[in-house]
């Protein structure tokens, strides 16, 4: 193996390059499971807004309107929305026709 690590890339036989390139994606896509999944959680109107892909006046409208109440957390001026939560709850109650 050590012989094939000092070789060049156009010496290698397409099977060689194919089983060093799915043992890699492999311990990638292991590593990716393994780690926890990304932020849970947005925050403020803005972040409502890219979650939803709507303007900042329709993000406000969503929060106003109380279908994702149980999902947002405020403490005075700053917001946090859990995500899943979130997009669970607008679904279910048809505030979002996907």
């Amino acid at each position: 193996m050590t012989e094939k690590k000092n070789l060049p890339i156009w010496q290698l036989s397409t099977g060689e390059l194919i089983d060093i390139i799915s043992t890699v994606l492999d311990s990638k896509l292991q590593k990716q499971e393994r780690e926890p999944k990304g932020n849970t959680y947005v925050y403020g109107i803005r972040g409502i807004a890219h979650l939803f892909g709507c303007s900042i006046a329709t993000a406000n409208q969503i929060k106003r309107s109380g279908l994702i109440d149980d999902a947002i957390t405020q403490i005075n001026r700053k917001i946090v929305v859990d995500r899943e939560l979130a997009l669970k709850l607008i679904k279910r109650k048809g505030g979002c026709h996907e």
